[in-house]
């Protein structure tokens, strides 16, 4: 059975993997200072960014809910992956093998055939099934259904090879063989969702379907979507999806995001469309930031997802989601369920929806790429669609149905979250009504009165902080808790938070972060003859007790900065390593030096003086106060004269040289 991976190769993969690059698959980053980079936090819901990215340090840190660590644990919370599943992915992605010790006799992170771990298993398992159904659909007789279905639908050989487009042979087993004759076991295809287990054995679960490969946004195949082409499918429903697996959730992953994240970051614009071929019309007519949902309603998963991809936060200039929907009733439905978490975006959000409520698919074909394109830049606002949607089934021309849509329109109105251009739009609405915008105006006012829970009313959540969480494992060699490598931390005690309002407390904080980011900016020796409890945090005399532990800062010359902050880390105990990689992420209050990329000198020795005369004046008065309890006379009592005279000749040293 394999062992542990070496602890050499879990480093090398740390230094080799690019945290900006990995973080940047999720996040849209943008500068936030010097050698940060700053954007809204995968791990909470949140308006305004607080997830800092220190790439010269390899590590990460939320301000706004505590998460932090490094590559690994980024990979680790993010994808939800064991630790040594996080290193294999990282592995792969820079060409690297792996060594496994075989002589540690733990858990394996491989299975009996010697492959990967069961993520990266599985993942392989569907990049090998996407590319058989792509070969199917290409190349094989009885892909020639499937060809057609798309061919009517506007799409070429070559714009379904752009999606890797492909087909289920029907005969039922034609999937679960090839991936067989591959080395994949039958648990590994059923879990994957690839094949379901009857009676008789394993059979392909999709077949006689045309295909579409979902990818994560990392561009990952975790699941397939399957169109019905034939009548006599014995499965009724049009479209069939891959069921939940480890590697697949619904609501987290949207078609196409993998091709449109990069224009979407560019453009902070995306486009939400119904259906897989809408998404293909979509990116094929220019419109490259379209995705759609996998078989479920558009949820908070996917607006959280998007919107750490758009910057969608205030203070810069709104990004643009457009929503197109189908003019039947289900559309409408979809439409006002996409309004009712309308207040969780930043930006203002937008609805598109064709004259006779084609979609974008249907444009594409009947008019080619300049309508689908319209079709987007036409979008309304969110609200105006919702108003309009909602009074649509009152007759107007009857003054009581007029009162009566009013009262239903007002709460949207009084959900408008820019103030400023609430009466624009109360004037707008009352004309659609028909009515004095001065008793909408009142009505509106009436609604945002009212208690929360109305249409366009929607509370924020924010995951409160956590302590002691930061998702970086903590055991031996850095590679989890235990030898399972099973990536589960143990309860570490809880440490208070340091004080920041206490003038001195900020000094220290700032102290250690020149000593964990800037370790050339101070002399050797600067911190040897400062104890631990000469601080007055303490969560930050923890964290100077690991600084010393990790070999002080002559150790740190001989590391890289992300090295030094690792060792740092490394050496701290559980309860202070989230403290550990904050510090190494916040940055200083002031501007480095241009010539040396440091801190100013002046700075970083006025905060030394602070603490360490802040630590002599508290071993003083602790002296002073031993020696008015000594006995008068006694050899304790000399003592302690004799401690207080070298503390004072210390401090008065300290005192001329800052002079």
């Amino acid at each position: 059975m394999a062992g542990l991976i070496r602890p050499e190769d879990v480093q090398a993969v740390k230094e080799r993997s690019s945290i900006e690059d990995v973080v940047r698959e999720h996040v849209t980053l943008r500068p936030g200072g010097t050698g940060s980079l700053k954007g809204l936090c995968p791990f909470h819901d949140e308006k305004t960014p607080s997830f800092t990215v220190r790439p010269a340090v390899g590590a990460y840190h939320c301000f706004g809910c505590g998460e932090g660590g490094d590559v690994i644990s980024f990979v680790m919370k993010v994808d939800h992956l064991t630790f040594a599943e996080s290193v294999e992915r990282l592995a792969g992605k820079i060409g690297m093998e792996l060594r496994y010790d075989e002589s540690t006799g733990g858990r394996g992170r491989r299975d009996s055939e010697g492959g990967l771990g069961r993520r990266a298993r599985l993942v392989e398992g569907h990049r090998a099934a996407a590319e058989f159904y792509a070969s199917a659909y290409a190349e094989s007789p009885e892909g020639q259904q499937a060809r057609e279905f798309m061919d009517a639908k506007g799409f070429t050989l070559d714009d379904a090879a752009v999606f890797q487009v492909g087909y289920a042979p029907q005969s039922g087993e034609a999937l679960t063989r090839h991936l067989r004759a591959k080395g994949f076991t039958d648990d590994e295809l059923v879990i994957g969702g690839l094949s379901g287990r009857g009676s008789r054995g394993l059979y392909d679960r999709f077949r006689g379907r045309v295909i579409w490969p979902i990818r994560d946004i990392t561009g990952d195949t975790i699941g397939f979507g399957a169109r019905r082409i034939y009548d006599d499918d014995r499965i009724a429903a049009k479209y069939l999806n891959t069921s939940e697996t480890p590697i697949y959730k619904k609501t987290s992953v949207l078609y196409g995001l993998d091709l449109a994240k990069k224009p979407m970051a560019e453009q902070r614009r995306a486009v939400v469309v119904e259906g897989y071929t809408d998404v293909m019309a979509c990116h094929l007519s220019g419109v490259d930031t379209a995705v759609a949902t996998c078989g479920t309603a558009f949820g908070i998963d996917h607006i959280k997802m998007l919107r750490r991809i758009l910057r969608d936060e205030p203070g810069l200039s709104p990004a643009r989601v457009v929503f197109t929907f189908d003019g039947d009733v289900a559309g409408q439905k979809a439409a006002m369920r996409a309004f009712g978490e309308d207040q969780r975006w930043a930006s203002q959000s937008y609805v598109a929806v064709a004259p006779a409520g084609q979609d974008p698919n249907d444009l594409r074909l009947r008019g080619g790429d300049e309508p689908v394109r319209e079709l987007v830049d036409a979008a309304v606002p969110m609200f105006e669609f919702a108003v309009r949607s909602t009074i649509a089934p009152y007759d107007l021309d009857r003054a009581e149905e007029r009162v009566s849509a009013m009262r239903a329109a007002a709460p949207i109105l009084a959900g408008i979250r820019d103030k400023a251009l609430r009466p624009e739009y109360v004037r707008t609405a009352a004309g659609w009504l028909g009515m004095p915008v001065e008793r909408v105006a009142a009505e509106v006012a009436r609604a945002g009165r009212a208690p929360s829970g109305r249409p366009g009313q929607f509370a924020e959540r924010r995951a409160a902080p956590t302590a002691g969480q930061n998702g970086r494992p903590s055991g031996p060699g850095g590679q989890g808790p235990g030898p399972d490598q099973s990536g589960e931390a143990a309860q570490a005690p809880v440490l208070p938070r340091p004080d920041l309002r206490d003038p001195l407390v900020a000094a220290e904080r700032q102290l250690l972060q020149v000593t964990l980011q800037y370790p050339g900016s101070l002399d050797d020796d600067a911190l040897s003859s400062l104890p631990p409890d000469a601080l007055r945090a303490p969560a930050h005399q923890v964290v100077l007790e690991g600084v010393k532990d990790g070999g002080g800062l002559a150790t740190a010359r001989t590391l890289s900065t992300q090295g030094w902050a690792a060792a740092v880390a490394e050496a701290t105990r559980p309860e202070a390593q989230p403290l550990v990689n904050e510090l190494s992420v916040a940055p200083l209050p002031v501007t480095l030096e241009p010539g040396s990329a440091l801190p100013p000198r002046r700075y970083v020795d006025s905060l030394l003086s602070r603490v360490v005369e802040a630590g002599l004046a508290r071993r003083i008065a602790d002296a002073m106060s031993a020696l008015q309890r000594a006995e008068p006379g006694s050899t304790q009592e000399r003592a302690i004269s004799e401690q207080l005279t070298v503390l004072y000749r210390e401090r008065a040293r300290l005192r001329a040289e800052t002079e």
